[in-house]
């Protein structure tokens, strides 16, 4: 047996002795060695990107040697190892937690960051002493029928719940204090304490298609375009006529009542629904104008057509934060109004009516005339938008760098964000941003 030992001349040049070895290597006893196989990324895989707050967990990056006196928060984009030995499919934020949904034969879900409630499941060393913390992506084990042929389909979490989407249906967990996990609220319950997860299959025997989670209430859409709702309603968020906590999903009439909707979004306390024809309605907290209101109420507790919508053509994407909404039309522009960095300057922080941001800030010129935005996200002080050519654009506040510029500062316009992807799929939190995203090869 030979080796090879590498000697680099002073000309650049490589030369190779050639030795032979002291001890020759004995094949049978080569044969014998244990073999150790380690997880490798597919190329396959996706790839997912975090930024933002380190101190509540939620970017699942925090190794032993990190000091948190010294670096708080992650300011660019950050690869998350924990994905390249996991094939995730979907991502969600809540306040201070993210979930992660994989494609696996074992276990389908992950969660990391703040579990004061069990919103990311039971996790304990010590016996009744559950970690309120998880700095690292942990399973959380959902009591699926079919374990083998489950598949997690999508995940969303609000300030202390979270609500995962399945081909079984759905699965909830967390704070139940306004009955947001579709379940009778116990009083005195303690939920850092609690194993229990909801499971319901169907509402009304209809297929759910989609899932949101407000502060502390659910919404769910089924496939033939109906809205159920539960939880917190204090402000109308539950679109059900009254101001109310309710504790089992309900199905939400008002205008959308005949109506077939294709997609809800929420974050807070207000919430949009977007029908197949193209148009908005919307319901719960409007004291930033989110809906204007001939009677001037600032809660709105059962859906209302938004007229002012129609001025700006037929819509195919809504997103809407803590003060404001977004909206996307199906030539591609993005519409915004409410409270906030709307995303058009430094001197507009409030509107009544839709404005437009301009197409040149995400990324039109003459190489690209053709880009347009498919998608756009809402944190509560935050928006995200995805265009045709998988670019991330955000803007908003900047609470611990949840923008993913590199930056400290607040963003009154659309920026790039540096992802090293395709990006797929985006979920905002308060102090916190995570990026699903396609591998470039």
């Amino acid at each position: 047996m030979f080796s090879k030992n590498i000697f680099l001349r002073p000309s650049g040049f490589i030369r190779f002795l050639s030795t032979k070895r002291k001890y020759p290597i004995n094949l049978e006893d080569e044969k014998k060695l244990p073999i150790f196989e380690y997880g490798e990324s597919k190329p396959s895989y996706n790839r997912i990107f975090v930024w933002g707050c380190y101190l509540t967990g939620a970017l699942g990056t925090l190794s032993k040697n990190h000091d948190l006196k010294k670096k708080t928060s992650q300011r660019s984009p950050k690869r998350l190892t924990f994905a390249e030995m996991h094939n995730v499919t979907s991502i969600g934020c809540g306040y201070g937690f993210t979930l992660f949904g994989v494609d696996s034969s074992n276990t389908k879900l992950y969660g990391t960051g703040l579990n004061t409630d069990s919103q990311i499941g039971y996790h304990t060393i010590r016996r009744n002493k559950p970690l309120e913390i998880l700095f690292r992506p942990q399973p959380i084990i959902l009591p699926f029928k079919s374990p083998d042929k489950a598949k997690v389909l999508k995940v969303k979490g609000g300030r202390a719940h979270s609500v995962i989407l399945t081909n079984e249906g759905i699965f909830l967990l967390g704070n139940n204090s306004y009955g947001q996990c579709a379940r009778r609220v116990i009083q005195d319950e303690n939920y850092s304490l609690t194993t229990f997860i909801n499971h319901i299959s169907s509402v009304d025997d209809k297929v759910i298609s989609d899932i949101q989670c407000g502060q502390d209430h659910t919404l769910i859409l089924t496939k033939d375009g109906c809205v159920y709702s539960c939880g917190w309603g204090a402000d109308g968020q539950t679109g059900l006529g009254h101001f109310n906590s309710v504790s089992q999903l309900t199905k939400v009439n008002g205008d959308i009542e005949s109506e077939k909707i294709v997609k809800i979004a929420t974050s807070a306390d207000f919430n949009l629904a977007l029908n197949d024809k193209g148009n908005v309605f919307g319901w719960g907290n409007t004291e930033y104008a989110q809906l204007t209101t001939t009677d001037g109420n600032q809660q709105v507790c059962h859906p209302t057509f938004i007229k002012m919508c129609t001025k700006i053509g037929n819509v195919r994407d809504i997103a809407t934060g803590g003060t404001f909404c977004a909206v996307v039309t199906e030539e591609g522009n993005v519409y915004v109004w409410g409270y906030g960095l709307l995303g058009v300057g430094p001197s507009v922080q409030s509107s009544k009516v839709p404005l437009q941001i301009p197409a040149t800030l995400f990324g039109v010129n003459d190489f690209q005339p053709d880009t347009c935005v498919n998608s756009v996200y809402c944190g509560i002080n935050h928006l995200c938008a995805v265009t045709n050519y998988h670019d991330l654009y955000a803007w908003g506040r900047n609470k611990h760098n949840c923008l993913g510029l590199g930056i400290k500062n607040d963003q009154h316009f659309p920026l790039k964000v540096a992802v090293s992807g395709y990006v797929k799929d985006v979920a905002c939190g308060i102090d916190h941003s995570v990026a699903l995203c396609k591998p470039f090869v």
